[in-house]
């Protein structure tokens, strides 16, 4: 496995497409969910991808502070279905963390996570803030992760 961070403009038209193919798989198909992904964010955002082979089995967005919200933040974190239950969400959300601590080390960095994956989050060092609230009627909770 290897990951890749790749600022919107040094993606290849073939990452680019793995991308928007596997948002839509996961978040629109599987996840029922009709909601506008392209939302003209990702031209701000490092992108990162972890492929194995040929194959992306990973990916999120990650935003500089100011650039999305007022805090760093991770989003669009999604993991293929045939590469799921192999701990690449926990590596890549590792690299995407680090990526920003690298960056932006006194900084938190804020994620929209979905409800059901409260302790995977916060097994990474993030904490609930807020309460829980709908997101293209799916539940969300506001996550920050400080820093230490």
């Amino acid at each position: 496995m290897e990951f890749l961070i790749k600022a919107f403009e040094e993606l290849s038209t073939k990452e680019l497409y793995a991308i928007l193919a596997l948002r839509s798989e996961v978040f629109v198909v599987e996840q029922e969910c009709a909601y506008q992904d392209l939302d003209y964010k990702d031209q701000k955002a490092y992108h990162i991808l972890g492929i194995d082979g040929d194959k992306l089995l990973g990916y999120t967005r990650v935003f500089n502070p100011g650039d999305y919200l007022e805090n760093g933040s991770i989003g669009r974190v999604v993991i293929c279905p045939s590469g799921r239950g192999l701990g690449l969400g926990k590596i890549i959300m590792e690299t995407s963390i680090g990526k920003l601590q690298e960056e932006f080390p006194k900084t938190p960095i804020e994620i929209s996570a979905q409800t059901y994956l409260i302790k995977f989050y916060m097994d990474l060092g993030f904490l609930v803030e807020g309460k829980e609230y709908l997101e293209d009627d799916i539940p969300h909770i506001r996550m920050v992760l400080y820093p230490r």
